[in-house]
């Protein structure tokens, strides 16, 4: 059985910040690829599809060269963070444009991690993306979040990572 190729999307306001840490993390056990959304120019959605000169369909097409695609953002008010959304509004260029890269997704497996302040999530944090990964036709895999009161700390979350990790490597 081949190994899954795994690349990690991070969208948060810090490149090196609480969420990066964890993608760092969960990317070292998978041997995922990670981007970070920092380093891209990507427009916000519009009606009329005239935001085509950005980043947004390069990325996706080397986004689409993998097996899973995992979603990496703070929890901000219940909800992704504002570049996460803005990438997550940019699919729908994949729904009506691009279609046939679109229809890739429907191959792909895919998973979340999130950070945030509170102790547990919002269920609503999950369910943004367990919805858009199901009206993709993704296969959801799960969630896994930290809670970082202040600075992200490996120790704290290494056997959730651990456990996260090896239901992914069991799929």
């Amino acid at each position: 059985m081949s190994e899954t190729r795994t690349i990690i999307i991070v969208g948060s306001s810090r490149s090196t910040g609480n969420t990066a840490e964890l993608a760092s993390s969960v990317a070292s056990k998978l041997k995922a690829s990670v981007i970070d959304l920092n380093q891209y120019r990507i427009a916000p959605f519009d009606y009329e599809f005239k935001n085509r000169d950005d980043d947004f369909l390069t990325l996706m097409k080397q986004v689409l060269s993998f097996d899973r695609i995992i979603l990496a953002t703070p929890m901000y008010w219940y909800s992704p963070s504002a570049i996460m959304k803005t990438f997550m509004d940019r699919i729908s260029d994949l729904l009506k444009v691009e279609k046939d890269l679109g229809r890739q997704l429907r191959t792909k497996k895919a998973a979340l991690l999130g950070t945030g302040y509170d102790a547990i999530p919002a269920a609503c944090f999950e369910q943004v993306f367990q919805h858009t990964f199901d009206y993709l036709g993704m296969g959801y895999e799960g969630m896994l979040y930290a809670s970082c009161q202040d600075d992200f700390i490996h120790a704290e979350h290494a056997l959730a990572i651990e456990k996260f990790t090896e239901a992914l490597h069991a799929e």
